[in-house]
């Protein structure tokens, strides 16, 4: 706040509604082109990178009925289509002249009063989100007119001390674009490190190993149905197939959820020693994922997904199923199409290596090392993967806090009543 008092010296900032703001903008007569434009919808623009990230082209003859509002450079565009997500993005030269969505609202600075990036650095701030929380409407699709928008109230200080918190905020944006690069870096090599090692654990070019079919070693016991809508708070634990490849990692003790107890009797389970592995999924990782079922109890399973009971150390299995040579040979007997199933009658051809298979109780040994040692790798990366990702978001926060600071001003008494009553007649 010192700061922004030295960089103020005395000058009086004014408070203004976007739309004294901001210029008019026009809608494209399709009727008039014949040209190709490329088209911003409401899913082009990254909640992430607040960069347009994807579009598709369209002409008079294909262009979709939303497909309406002329961009030109130094537009911010904001969606007011599920707001909350924070859709808003500073159109550049490559998008200049380009087709949004009217699901986006143009604001076009009067650059001789507002930079246009002031505009986006205000959009972004805490009070914005607040504002547009309390001036949203609908529940399954909330959305926020363009009128509202343009009725937030900004601060509007001189031009060359827009300019010099632009600079800062542009600086701080860099900084935390490139930590979270290199944090993301560090997360995708400490994967490719772990996997390296173990695949190489699990690959047994040496020593006394026997590869035997999943149909040697045990049999696949498929589920029965269950739905959302029998999940109750205190029941039989149950894993829906989704929840193999989006919740769990190699082994489980506990179940994400639970299901109806009058439905015990109409289900199928898995019994501790399990490995249950996913029937569906949209990717080949995906399908046939596998969970170590490791709890004192038997877990209901979904119809989709499927008990492999055997005699090996469970984790073992799960780990095995993880490696790049079973993903590779189990991507044969996985369903083409968008929704991908595991052929069971393939799968059960895959193999999986069994150490010192004819010493029953040094293979037990083995398996059990090997799993010692994977475990200690798993920690190490979940540790690692949990953490980056909470280490991103903290350095986010730290830099929203800045840029919301350097956005505060104070307040005319006719602002802070006009804002009071707003936030009356919205509450």
């Amino acid at each position: 706040m010192n700061f922004l008092e030295k960089l103020l010296d005395g000058v009086a900032v004014e408070w203004k509604p976007l739309r004294k703001v901001v210029l008019p903008t026009s809608n494209i007569k399709w009727r008039n082109t014949d040209r190709i434009y490329r088209y911003i919808d409401l899913t082009s623009v990254s909640i992430e990178t607040k960069k347009i990230a994807e579009t598709t082209e369209i002409t008079a003859n294909n262009a979709p009925s939303r497909a309406q509002k002329l961009v030109e450079k130094n537009d911010v565009i904001f969606a007011t289509t599920r707001p909350s997500q924070q859709r808003y993005c500073l159109i550049d030269n490559e998008y200049s002249g380009e087709v949004a969505s009217t699901g986006y609202c143009v604001l076009r600075a009067k650059k001789d009063e507002v930079l246009p990036k002031w505009i986006l650095y205000c959009i972004a701030s805490n009070d914005f989100k607040i504002y547009v929380e309390e001036n949203q409407s609908g529940s399954a699709y909330p959305a926020i007119s363009d009128t509202k928008v343009k009725d937030f109230i900004i601060p509007i200080p001189p031009l060359e001390i827009q300019a010099e918190i632009v600079r800062i905020l542009d600086t701080f944006t860099a900084l935390t674009a490139e930590l979270t690069a290199e944090l993301t870096a560090e997360l995708t090599d400490q994967k490719k490190q772990y996997n390296y090692y173990r695949d190489q654990l699990l690959s047994f070019e040496k020593g006394e190993v026997e590869w035997k079919t999943l149909g040697e070693i045990g049999e696949f016991i498929r589920g029965k149905r269950f739905t959302k809508a029998d999940y109750v708070d205190d029941g039989i634990q149950a894993i829906h197939y989704g929840e193999i490849y989006t919740h769990y990692g190699v082994s489980a003790s506990h179940t994400l959820s639970q299901v109806r107890a009058e439905m015990a009797a109409s289900l199928r389970y898995a019994i501790p020693g399990d490995v249950v592995m996913a029937g569906v999924g949209e990717t080949v990782e995906d399908v046939g994922k596998a969970v170590a079922w490791i709890g004192s109890e038997k877990v209901a399973i979904h119809d989709d997904s499927y008990a492999f009971r055997h005699s090996i150390n469970p984790k073992f299995v799960s780990y095995m199923m993880q490696t790049t040579t079973f993903i590779n040979e189990k991507a044969k007997y996985v369903s083409s199409g968008k929704v991908k199933r595991l052929l069971i009658n393939g799968i059960e051809k895959v193999r999986i290596p069994i150490p010192y298979p004819n010493d029953p109780k040094k293979s037990v040994a083995e398996q059990a090392r090997i799993v010692a040692i994977l475990d200690k790798f798993d920690t190490l990366t979940t540790s690692i993967r949990e953490g980056l990702p909470h280490e991103i978001a903290l350095r986010q926060k730290q830099y929203e806090y800045y840029r919301d600071l350097l956005l505060t001003f104070p307040k005319p008494e006719e602002v802070e009543a006009h804002l009071n009553s707003m936030e009356k007649s919205h509450g």
